[in-house]
């Protein structure tokens, strides 16, 4: 019984951690990201990819790329450059909560 009690209070933890990760997320992304990417991760500009929906370790994988110079863009190494793991981490968890649908024709 105690085992069980501890998964479902890590499960709890991690849920609410998730959140909170999601939250400052977007934050973040709207203050660095919104511009090229859109506000809701649907890109605005041409030339930018769509984030929203992406996986988060896709996501993350490519920001720490772009941090460390082995990905390399002129915008995104220059704003991945600062990015803290926590914040990558973040900014992962916004895009991939982010709910994509398509309608058909």
């Amino acid at each position: 019984m105690k085992s069980f009690v501890f998964v479902l209070m890590s499960a709890l933890c991690a849920a609410n951690s998730f959140a909170d990760d999601v939250a400052l997320g977007r934050a973040k992304a709207d203050a660095a990201c919104a511009l090229c990417h859109g506000p809701n991760g649907v890109a605005s500009m041409p030339s930018a990819p769509n984030l929203a929906g992406q996986q988060a370790i896709y996501l993350s994988e490519q920001l720490k790329n772009y941090r460390s110079g082995k990905r390399h863009h002129e915008v995104m190494t220059y704003i991945a450059k600062p990015l803290t793991d926590a914040e990558i981490a973040q900014l992962a968890a916004w895009y991939s909560a982010i709910k994509v649908s398509v309608e058909t024709p």
